[in-house]
């Protein structure tokens, strides 16, 4: 795993196989092995973060959330969930060197159209964006939000 770059999160421990030449990791939310890619790296590494110094219980983390959107299917990387299995947070993980811009809150946003959680997380590992929805748009947060109250 030395070709993925240290990360703006906690160190996680991970459980990694070659398989096939390729590098898996184990997911134990889902009790499933993963092809780790940087975008994985990154989501295993907010994971840890939210079950960790976040405080969120893994039974409230979905990975890979079901949503359809236009007649299609797409996946939002991670929703937490709070009190009746509401969505409070919608997080969008991209791999280190995908830079954080305006497509990437656009497809949260569009995720977050049907999710219709009331926070928003963008990261790439290394930078994170918190955003606040309201009925018409989308506040930038200058700190992390306690979502332990909405659990």
């Amino acid at each position: 795993m030395e070709r993925y770059p240290a990360l703006n999160l906690p160190p996680v421990r991970l459980r990694a196989s070659r398989r096939e030449g390729e590098e898996r990791v184990w997911d134990a939310l889902r009790g499933c092995w993963l092809l780790l890619t940087p975008e994985e790296w990154v989501r295993r590494h907010v994971i840890g973060w939210l079950c960790g110094e976040a405080g969120i219980p893994p039974a409230n983390i979905v990975q890979e959330f079901p949503l359809t959107l236009g007649g299609t299917r797409q996946r939002a990387d991670i929703v937490v969930t709070g009190h009746g299995q509401h969505p409070v947070l919608l997080v969008e993980c991209k791999a280190a060197e995908v830079a954080i811009d305006r497509c990437v809150l656009d497809q949260a946003v569009r995720y977050n159209s049907v999710v219709q959680a009331p926070y928003l997380m963008l990261t790439n590992g290394l930078r994170h964006y918190f955003f606040a929805a309201s009925e018409s748009s989308y506040r930038p947060l200058n700190a992390v939000p306690d979502l332990r109250d909405l659990l």
